[in-house]
């Protein structure tokens, strides 16, 4: 670990081992065992570990026990609540609905630009390329799809429900 860059010196140097536990492992895309993050994390594997079973106790993220030792990964519940407070805490009613239009019109693009109704349909085609950028491309377009189909979903929910989500419970006790 001598040859760090100055941007992870800077990383330990400015965050506690706690955070940048918590902030690998809340990004991971699959699950991951205590040692890959605590890699990613700069951290010894028995910091990472404790760390870990704090955020598994917290709700933060899920553990899943193998023979070969846990995994660790982002609770999809959490994520959608803390995705939903971060949309409520930036926008108000009116600018939740222009996002929902946004994402609504990329969605509308992607169907007409490649004439297919889901991201698994772009996937398909993905499988049957001629060349290594048109699959990356398709790839790329699906996730991203996926993305906007989550985040739509997420919106939906925080417009639905704008008004008990963000009434201040605390001023009636």
């Amino acid at each position: 670990m001598a040859d760090q860059s100055p941007g992870v010196e800077a990383w330990k140097e400015h965050t506690t081992a706690f955070d940048r536990v918590q902030s690998v492992a809340t990004t991971v895309s699959k699950p991951r065992p205590a040692s890959y993050i605590a890699d990613e994390a700069h951290v010894a594997e028995n910091t990472a570990r404790d760390h870990l079973e704090r955020l598994v106790n917290l709700n933060v993220l899920l553990k899943t026990e193998r023979d070969d030792g846990a995994l660790y990964s982002p609770d999809p519940l959490h994520t959608r609540i803390q995705t939903l407070r971060d949309l409520l805490e930036e926008h108000d009613r009116d600018g939740l609905i222009d996002l929902k239009i946004e994402l609504q019109s990329k969605i509308e693009d992607w169907e007409t630009d490649y004439s297919v109704d889901s991201p698994d349909e772009l996937r398909t085609r993905a499988a049957e390329t001629d060349t290594a950028s048109q699959t990356r491309d398709l790839k790329k377009t699906a996730s991203d799809w996926e993305l906007a189909l989550y985040r739509l979903s997420v919106l939906e929910d925080a417009i639905e429900n704008y008004a008990t989500y963000t009434k201040d419970f605390r001023a009636s006790a």
